[in-house]
């Protein structure tokens, strides 16, 4: 159900885009084609419509965000904790005192090898 209300909240808004792209702050828009008085829609008829188009697809946004809120997926089978709990409790005490190794490794570092040169004697 989350999904399809998901795909619709999507259309409503490409329409909502399409609907607020085609009209004109000042009455040009889709409604400057319409100059005819004798056509059917008029130019007054296509801004009515354009309006009452915007604010039923504003409407319908809404509507489909709760709706989509209502129904968002929550705890899954087998899930008892969220992730950020998880994280906070696996997480590190950032005021304890860091614990360094007693000993050191045993290391060659006083000893050096030393290769012996061949000398060419021609």
């Amino acid at each position: 159900m989350y999904t399809l209300i998901t795909i619709l909240i999507f259309i409503v808004c490409i329409l909502l885009v399409l609907i607020v792209l085609v009209q004109n702050s000042k009455g040009g828009g889709l409604a400057s084609n319409f100059q005819s008085s004798g056509q059917v829609m008029g130019v007054r008829k296509t801004t009515d419509f354009l309006e009452k188009a915007t604010w039923s697809l504003a409407g319908a946004l809404l509507v489909l965000a709760i709706a989509g809120s209502a129904f968002i997926p929550r705890n899954q089978a087998g899930v008892d904790q969220s992730m950020i709990q998880e994280q906070i409790e696996g997480a590190m005490d950032p005021t304890a005192v860091p614990s360094f190794p007693l000993s050191t490794p045993a290391t060659d570092a006083g000893t050096t090898q030393n290769t012996p040169v061949e000398e060419d004697n021609q």
